[in-house]
């Protein structure tokens, strides 16, 4: 029986090319902008199935419960998450992973991917695997080139030792080198010569051959990795991996820390179709723009548009076009894009801006996502602030208390078990509750279905870092709300 490959996705990323959707406090992985499921979960469910064991997931500590979530709403358990403690870039990442699993299964293989690519023909995909299998197994590092059809200067790009077979068929061969990066001029010849492929960033390997090649090529990196995975600790189903050697870890992608070191590499072509959508102009392609080349999501509408794309994220807001051409524009409830569709990967500079600036929306949504649920505000004044909670079912809040405000709860939907110092009650719709300053309080929805309040706070300071935790089932610190 062949052995279950174990995928590894890299779940960690904070992007800012897909802002204003995409922002630090939840990127562009957790985010449904291609279907009607996030990245993430279509990444999930591409490599599971027969073939497949239970993914390894590495991500930060402030998306583990994004994480679980997600996997739980397409019914997949994973068999670990790894909760980096900082960011590190992929080759830490990637051997971490690879130490965790070679423990128990050293010669287990192993398929690293992003999390926040899109490949709609997943059996072709998982077809391009199988093809890969024979030389990850004898020792090889494979892979995976896309077939190129433009030329495209945001991807590193690998060139072949011999020209692809009947028409790009997935035929594993010597990878003859990595390219950086091009500039148009070079991008034209790489594809004009028809001997190079845009790097994926997918890979396939054995855990003792990844092992080995860390050992190999970037020992002090393998070293630390090593020390912040045996000294992790176990944290609500999650392996926090320890710090203090975490940190001391070079920033560094697997390519410079490994793969263009290494001689043992295989190459296998895919010629499918594959983005990794790393700007609008990516998300415009992907959508299958209309014969004007127009692509509108959402509450929008385009009148004599040409080669545009309009993106409304808000059911309460009408986006309406007209006459553009070539443009970006992306409207979200507290904030909107336009771009011209050239500029598409520069809309960094704006996050660069925005912050600068000290803007909340360079980093952050409006609606902030909890273990528990999310919140967000609709109205704020001087002394006042009211919020829209929703917490899952079976779901609580920590018990808490607040130096500097008072709360009323009002339950819309649903119905909230309500701890206030020694007494609990159930708050049913349409019924209200009070919470003085200074009460030890907690919010719990004993219910099947999602319960939704309206929060109106009152007092001197409502900043989220006016919180007494005193028990909490998600083990977070103080200053976190819920």
């Amino acid at each position: 029986m062949t052995s279950q490959i174990v995928p590894v996705l890299l779940c960690g990323g904070s992007g800012t090319r897909l802002w204003p959707l995409s922002r630090k406090s939840y990127p562009k992985q957790f985010a449904r902008i291609t279907g009607c499921e996030s990245l993430f979960q279509s990444s999930s469910r591409r490599l599971s199935g027969p073939g497949f064991a239970a993914p390894v997931v590495v991500t930060g500590s402030d998306f583990r419960f994004v994480v679980t979530e997600q996997l739980a709403a397409i019914e997949m358990a994973p068999q670990a998450i790894l909760i980096e403690p900082a960011p590190r870039n992929t080759a830490p990442a990637i051997a971490a992973a690879v130490v965790q699993l070679a423990r128990e299964k050293p010669d287990a293989l192993i398929l690293v991917a992003p999390s926040d690519h899109v490949i709609p023909d997943p059996e072709a995909f998982r077809a391009t695997i199988d093809a890969a299998r024979p030389a990850a197994g004898a020792g090889q590092i494979v892979t995976f080139g896309i077939r190129p059809d433009r030329a495209e200067t945001g991807y590193g790009w690998l060139a072949l030792s011999q020209a692809p077979q009947d028409g790009f068929a997935p035929v594993p061969q010597p990878l003859q080198a990595f390219v950086e990066k091009p500039d148009l001029a070079k991008a034209e010849a790489l594809l004009a010569g028809g001997m190079h492929l845009w790097n994926a960033g997918i890979f396939l390997f054995s855990a003792r051959t990844m092992m080995d090649a860390f050992q190999r090529h970037a020992p002090d990196q393998l070293a630390l990795v090593r020390a912040a995975v045996e000294g992790a600790q176990a944290d609500l189903g999650f392996t926090r991996l320890a710090p203090e050697p975490w940190d001391a870890l070079q920033d560094i992608s697997i390519d410079y820390a490994v793969m263009e070191r290494a001689d043992n590499l295989t190459v296998v072509p895919y010629a499918g179709s594959w983005s990794d959508l790393g700007g609008w102009d990516a998300v415009w392609r992907e959508a299958g723009p209309d014969a004007d080349g127009v692509v509108v999501n959402g509450p929008a509408t385009a009148i004599d548009c040409a080669d545009t794309l309009l993106r409304a994220e808000s059911p309460d807001q009408q986006l309406v076009g007209i006459g553009l051409r070539d443009l970006v524009v992306v409207a979200m409830p507290d904030a909107v894009l336009v771009a011209d569709r050239s500029r598409a990967q520069d809309v960094k500079l704006a996050v660069a801006a925005l912050k600068t600036k000290g803007a909340a929306q360079a980093e952050t949504l409006p609606r902030d996502y909890r273990p528990w649920g999310w919140y967000e505000s609709l109205a704020m004044g001087g002394r006042f602030q009211v919020k829209r909670i929703v917490v899952h079912p079976g779901a609580a809040l920590s018990l808490q208390s607040h130096h500097h405000r008072a709360e009323h709860w009002i339950v819309v939907e649903g119905t909230a078990r309500v701890t206030i110092d020694n007494s609990v009650q159930l708050v049913s719709e349409n019924q209200s509750v009070y919470i003085p300053l200074g009460a030890k309080h907690r919010m719990e929805n004993p219910g099947k279905l999602p319960l939704t309040l309206i929060e109106v706070q009152t007092g001197a300071y409502l900043g989220e870092d006016d919180i007494i935790r005193y028990e909490d089932v998600y083990a977070r610190g103080q200053g976190a709300k819920g």
